[in-house]
């Protein structure tokens, strides 16, 4: 069933068909943000034509992703975007908290705001995309030459919605606050013990809403060394040392609805403008190094030792990416991690 348009979403058309033309390499996300809308609204006005609406349970369409052999996963926020080939593989939920364990695509999926699904075929690209109730993309699923395009076309009929006309409810988005310039009055030395008493990283989160510090106060609180900020311009270096190196590396995207992770070596880098980029065969990260308003390098103890990170934190301070040597659970962190990072990085005095 074709949808028929608003005279509302026919003029957005109109306005998007033009953008495209004119902006022909700019991301849909950043085309929202230019034509004061949302994403969710630029692919609600292909029902029909480029778009069809998904329903059902999104927990058990993901577990049927499998079916669709070789992929890219995309995750992103406003500053990263994170793309990773393979195969969706051991997914399990837990409620609406999922897991994606595969040797490839490695992802945390926190489902309880994924209100919109849609399966979108543009310019012989094959995806599933998903959104959450302000219209900003969850995480897609793009097909790749290797895909069962087959198994696609199943899918998508199992979960295609009865009604294509879509009233999407967005949420409007609160204005984030802006962050106070005084951190709140803590007990230092007892925040800094519990740092140092740390047994898991995931453990920092609590952390942190216990003393209810924000990231970059928490930073700046931290114990003698385990915490020092670096230049933004240092994560070039850093990308080029990996390289050469061949060390295997994690690097984290995270929004509020998905964390997407890779984990093994990076190879070709490159800066095109304001983006840094990967563009590796399975792998391509795109990280606009202009948002990057404090980079730090954090270590933070566990079971299995010191486990060492980069934390890059956009102007509301938000952290927004995340690099670490390999490592798994009961693995120390390669030694050479740190190492390399000692002699690339440029500290801020």
């Amino acid at each position: 069933m074709k949808s028929t348009l608003s005279p509302d979403r026919t003029e957005l058309k109109e306005r998007w068909e033009e953008f495209k033309v004119i902006n022909p390499k700019t991301r849909i996300r950043d085309a929202a943000k230019q034509l004061n809308t949302t994403e969710a609204e630029l692919v609600v006005i292909g029902i029909g034509e480029t778009a069809t609406l998904l329903d059902g349970d999104f927990r058990e369409l993901i577990k049927e992703v499998v079916s669709l052999g070789h992929v890219m996963a995309l995750t992103r926020n406003d500053h990263v975007v994170h793309e990773r080939k393979g195969v969706y593989e051991n997914v399990s939920f837990n409620n609406h908290v999922g897991l994606v364990l595969g040797e490839d695509i490695d992802l945390r999926l926190f489902l309880g705001d994924w209100k919109f699904g849609f399966a979108v075929s543009e310019n012989d690209r094959h995806s599933l995309q998903f959104f959450n109730s302000f219209g900003e993309a969850t995480h897609k699923i793009y097909l790749t030459e290797k895909s069962n395009k087959a198994a696609y076309d199943a899918l998508v009929a199992k979960y295609t919605a009865a009604d294509q006309d879509v009233n999407l409810l967005i949420s409007p988005k609160q204005e984030k606050a802006q962050e106070p310039e005084t951190a709140p009055e803590i007990d230092i030395a007892a925040f800094q013990a519990e740092w140092l008493a740390l047994k898991d990283t995931h453990d920092f989160f609590t952390l942190l809403r216990k003393y209810k510090l924000s990231r970059k106060q928490a930073l700046r609180y931290a114990p003698e060394g385990y915490a020092y900020q670096i230049t933004p311009a240092s994560m070039k270096p850093i990308f080029d040392a990996v390289s050469e190196s061949g060390l295997p590396i994690m690097v984290f995207v995270s929004n509020p609805n998905c964390i997407q992770i890779h984990t093994g070596p990076i190879n070709k880098i490159f800066v095109m403008g304001p983006w840094l980029n990967i563009m590796d065969p399975e792998f391509n990260l795109h990280l606009r190094e202009d948002a990057i308003d404090e980079a730090w390098i954090v270590r933070k103890p566990t079971e299995d030792g010191i486990v060492t990170g980069i934390e890059l934190i956009d102007k509301e301070g938000v952290m927004f990416n995340q690099f670490f040597g390999k490592r798994k659970p009961g693995i120390p962190e390669l030694k050479e991690w740190p190492a390399l990072l000692e002699t690339t990085v440029t500290r801020l005095s």
